[in-house]
C-alpha cells in the first residue's frame, strides 16, 4: 500500500541538524532518481533536491551549501542530510521516486506521506 515511507522529520533548533530518510518498498523504484520537495503553510511545494537521468545533482538555492542528498542503494534509500538549519526551513518535507520501464518506455511518480520540519529561532 505505502509505497514510499518517510523518517527523520521533527523539531529542532536553528542552527541544527537532521537527517530525512525516504525507503522504498519495492526494488523497481528507480532509486538514483529520487529526490526531495517541501511545502511551507500556505506555499506550493517546491524542489529541494534531486538527481536527473543524467547523473546530475540539483539543489534549490536556498539550501545549497547546507543541505546533501545522498542514496543507498542496497537498502532501496535515498538520505537527506540538513545542516544550518534555518526557521525559513519549516515544512513537510516528500519524497518522490518514479518507476521507470524503458522497453516499452513508460514513468510513473510516487511520493512519500510527508514528514514535518519544524526550525525554532
Amino acid at each position: 500500500q505505502v509505497q514510499l515511507v518517510e523518517s527523520g522529520g521533527g523539531l529542532v533548533t536553528a542552527g541544527g541538524s537532521l537527517t530525512l530518510s525516504c525507503a522504498a518498498a519495492e526494488s523497481s523504484f528507480s532509486i538514483n532518481l529520487m529526490g526531495w520537495y517541501r511545502q511551507a503553510p500556505g506555499k506550493q511545494r517546491e524542489l529541494v533536491a534531486t538527481t536527473t537521468g543524467g547523473g546530475n545533482t540539483i539543489y534549490a538555492d536556498s539550501v545549497k551549501g547546507r543541505f546533501t542528498i545522498s542514496r543507498d542503494n542496497a537498502k532501496n534509500t535515498v538520505y537527506l542530510q540538513m545542516n544550518s538549519l534555518k526557521p525559513e526551513d519549516t515544512a513537510v518535507y516528500y519524497c518522490n521516486a518514479p518507476k521507470i520501464v524503458y522497453i516499452p518506455y513508460s514513468r510513473v511518480d510516487y511520493w512519500g506521506q510527508g514528514t514535518q520540519v519544524t526550525v525554532a529561532s
